[in-house]
Protein backbone atom coordinates (compact mmCIF):
# COMPACT_ATOMS: atom_id res chain seq x y z
CA UNK A 1 0.00 0.00 0.00
CA UNK A 2 3.02 2.28 0.56
CA UNK A 3 4.18 2.02 -2.91
CA UNK A 4 0.78 2.95 -4.29
CA UNK A 5 0.30 5.78 -1.75
CA UNK A 6 3.41 7.00 -3.46
CA UNK A 7 2.77 5.95 -6.92
CA UNK A 8 -0.39 8.30 -6.18
CA UNK A 9 1.54 11.24 -4.60
CA UNK A 10 3.87 11.24 -7.68
CA UNK A 11 1.32 11.41 -10.49
CA UNK A 12 -0.47 13.83 -8.37
CA UNK A 13 2.71 16.07 -8.27
CA UNK A 14 3.40 15.68 -11.97
CA UNK A 15 -0.23 16.96 -12.81
CA UNK A 16 0.50 19.76 -10.53
CA UNK A 17 3.81 20.38 -11.79
CA UNK A 18 2.28 20.16 -15.52
CA UNK A 19 -0.02 23.03 -14.15
CA UNK A 20 2.17 25.21 -12.62
CA UNK A 21 4.84 25.00 -15.58
CA UNK A 22 1.47 26.03 -17.64
CA UNK A 23 1.13 29.12 -15.75
CA UNK A 24 4.76 30.15 -16.36
CA UNK A 25 4.11 29.39 -19.95
CA UNK A 26 1.08 32.27 -19.77
CA UNK A 27 3.43 34.29 -17.68
CA UNK A 28 5.87 34.17 -20.81
CA UNK A 29 3.36 35.27 -22.94
CA UNK A 30 2.45 38.28 -21.13
CA UNK A 31 6.35 39.01 -20.39
CA UNK A 32 6.93 38.45 -24.20
CA UNK A 33 4.29 40.71 -25.05
CA UNK A 34 4.98 43.70 -22.53
CA UNK A 35 8.89 43.89 -24.07
CA UNK A 36 7.43 43.80 -27.42
CA UNK A 37 5.25 46.93 -26.93
CA UNK A 38 8.12 48.78 -25.43
CA UNK A 39 10.34 47.76 -27.79
CA UNK A 40 7.78 49.09 -30.38
CA UNK A 41 7.39 52.53 -28.17
CA UNK A 42 11.02 52.69 -28.50
CA UNK A 43 11.64 51.97 -31.82
CA UNK A 44 13.46 48.93 -31.27
CA UNK A 45 13.01 45.43 -32.64
CA UNK A 46 12.00 42.53 -31.46
CA UNK A 47 12.27 39.67 -33.77
CA UNK A 48 10.69 36.47 -33.00
CA UNK A 49 8.83 37.55 -29.96
CA UNK A 50 5.10 36.47 -31.71
CA UNK A 51 6.65 33.03 -32.50
CA UNK A 52 8.09 32.46 -29.07
CA UNK A 53 4.69 34.19 -27.86
CA UNK A 54 2.88 30.96 -29.69
CA UNK A 55 5.11 28.61 -29.17
CA UNK A 56 4.50 29.73 -25.48
CA UNK A 57 0.81 29.62 -26.06
CA UNK A 58 1.36 25.68 -27.32
CA UNK A 59 2.84 24.82 -23.93
CA UNK A 60 0.48 26.30 -21.87
CA UNK A 61 -2.05 25.03 -23.72
CA UNK A 62 -0.75 21.06 -23.59
CA UNK A 63 1.44 21.04 -20.46
CA UNK A 64 -2.38 22.38 -18.77
CA UNK A 65 -4.57 19.42 -20.10
CA UNK A 66 -3.99 16.71 -17.37
CA UNK A 67 -4.21 19.11 -14.40
CA UNK A 68 -7.66 20.59 -16.18
CA UNK A 69 -8.70 17.25 -16.43
CA UNK A 70 -7.95 16.08 -12.39
CA UNK A 71 -9.93 19.53 -11.53
CA UNK A 72 -12.87 18.98 -13.53
CA UNK A 73 -12.20 21.81 -16.06
CA UNK A 74 -12.38 20.16 -18.82
CA UNK A 75 -16.31 19.96 -20.56
CA UNK A 76 -17.95 16.62 -19.76
CA UNK A 77 -21.17 16.33 -21.33
CA UNK A 78 -22.66 14.40 -18.66
CA UNK A 79 -26.31 14.49 -19.28
CA UNK A 80 -26.28 10.95 -20.33
CA UNK A 81 -23.75 9.45 -17.82
CA UNK A 82 -26.33 11.67 -14.95
CA UNK A 83 -29.50 9.44 -16.66
CA UNK A 84 -28.11 5.78 -16.83
CA UNK A 85 -28.35 3.70 -13.89
CA UNK A 86 -24.52 3.33 -11.44
CA UNK A 87 -23.54 -0.08 -13.39
CA UNK A 88 -24.46 1.34 -16.82
CA UNK A 89 -22.48 4.84 -16.12
CA UNK A 90 -19.19 2.72 -15.26
CA UNK A 91 -19.28 0.51 -18.22
CA UNK A 92 -19.40 4.28 -20.47
CA UNK A 93 -17.17 5.80 -18.14
CA UNK A 94 -14.18 3.01 -18.81
CA UNK A 95 -15.54 3.09 -22.68
CA UNK A 96 -14.60 6.89 -22.84
CA UNK A 97 -11.92 7.06 -20.98
CA UNK A 98 -10.53 3.91 -22.73
CA UNK A 99 -10.86 5.37 -25.96
CA UNK A 100 -9.55 8.94 -24.48
CA UNK A 101 -6.36 7.31 -23.41
CA UNK A 102 -5.82 5.61 -26.64
CA UNK A 103 -6.09 8.60 -28.89
CA UNK A 104 -4.14 10.05 -26.72
CA UNK A 105 -1.03 7.50 -26.24
CA UNK A 106 -1.46 7.51 -30.57
CA UNK A 107 -1.08 11.07 -30.14
CA UNK A 108 1.92 11.10 -28.49
CA UNK A 109 3.69 8.20 -30.45
CA UNK A 110 3.33 10.50 -33.55
CA UNK A 111 4.34 13.54 -31.73
CA UNK A 112 7.41 11.87 -30.62
CA UNK A 113 8.11 11.13 -34.32
CA UNK A 114 7.40 14.97 -35.14
CA UNK A 115 9.93 15.79 -32.95
CA UNK A 116 12.72 13.17 -34.04
CA UNK A 117 12.33 14.20 -37.19
CA UNK A 118 12.09 17.25 -36.72
CA UNK A 119 15.33 17.31 -34.42
CA UNK A 120 16.90 14.60 -37.26
CA UNK A 121 16.39 17.38 -40.08
CA UNK A 122 17.30 19.98 -38.33
CA UNK A 123 13.81 21.44 -39.23
CA UNK A 124 13.68 25.71 -38.30
CA UNK A 125 10.67 28.10 -37.58
CA UNK A 126 9.88 30.42 -40.88
CA UNK A 127 10.21 33.61 -38.83
CA UNK A 128 13.16 35.73 -38.10
CA UNK A 129 14.36 34.05 -34.91
CA UNK A 130 15.36 29.96 -36.66
CA UNK A 131 14.53 28.44 -33.30
CA UNK A 132 14.87 24.70 -34.10
CA UNK A 133 11.49 23.34 -33.89
CA UNK A 134 12.04 20.34 -32.08
CA UNK A 135 12.68 22.45 -28.46
CA UNK A 136 8.52 23.66 -29.05
CA UNK A 137 7.39 20.48 -30.16
CA UNK A 138 8.81 18.65 -27.25
CA UNK A 139 6.80 20.73 -24.56
CA UNK A 140 3.94 19.86 -26.61
CA UNK A 141 4.88 16.19 -26.86
CA UNK A 142 5.56 16.31 -23.01
CA UNK A 143 2.08 17.66 -22.51
CA UNK A 144 0.55 15.07 -24.60
CA UNK A 145 2.49 12.50 -22.70
CA UNK A 146 1.30 13.98 -19.45
CA UNK A 147 -2.30 13.90 -20.23
CA UNK A 148 -1.91 10.27 -21.68
CA UNK A 149 -0.70 9.24 -17.98
CA UNK A 150 -3.59 11.26 -16.40
CA UNK A 151 -6.42 9.17 -18.80
CA UNK A 152 -4.46 6.51 -18.03
CA UNK A 153 -4.05 6.59 -14.33
CA UNK A 154 -8.40 7.23 -14.64
CA UNK A 155 -8.88 4.78 -17.12
CA UNK A 156 -7.61 1.83 -14.11
CA UNK A 157 -9.28 4.12 -10.89
CA UNK A 158 -12.45 3.32 -12.99
CA UNK A 159 -11.61 -0.06 -13.63
CA UNK A 160 -10.80 -0.96 -10.39
CA UNK A 161 -12.59 1.56 -8.07
CA UNK A 162 -15.95 1.90 -10.08
CA UNK A 163 -15.29 6.29 -10.24
CA UNK A 164 -13.39 8.39 -11.74
CA UNK A 165 -10.94 10.93 -10.04
CA UNK A 166 -11.92 14.08 -11.20
CA UNK A 167 -12.86 16.40 -8.50
CA UNK A 168 -15.47 18.60 -10.04
CA UNK A 169 -14.94 22.46 -8.51
CA UNK A 170 -18.33 23.62 -8.25
CA UNK A 171 -16.83 27.40 -7.80
CA UNK A 172 -14.90 27.52 -10.66
CA UNK A 173 -17.86 25.74 -12.65
CA UNK A 174 -20.68 28.57 -11.13
CA UNK A 175 -19.09 31.48 -13.24
CA UNK A 176 -19.76 29.82 -16.35
CA UNK A 177 -23.29 29.66 -15.53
Amino acid sequence: MTVLRGLRSGLDFLYLMAGILAACCLIAILGLIVVQMLARWTGEVFPGAPDYAGYAMAGASFLAFANALNRGSHIRVSILLNAVPNGVRRWLEIWCFGVATAVMWYFSYYAYRFVYWSWKFNDVSQGQDRTPLWMPQSVMLLGGVILAIALTDHLIHVIFSGDHRIERDLEDQSHAE
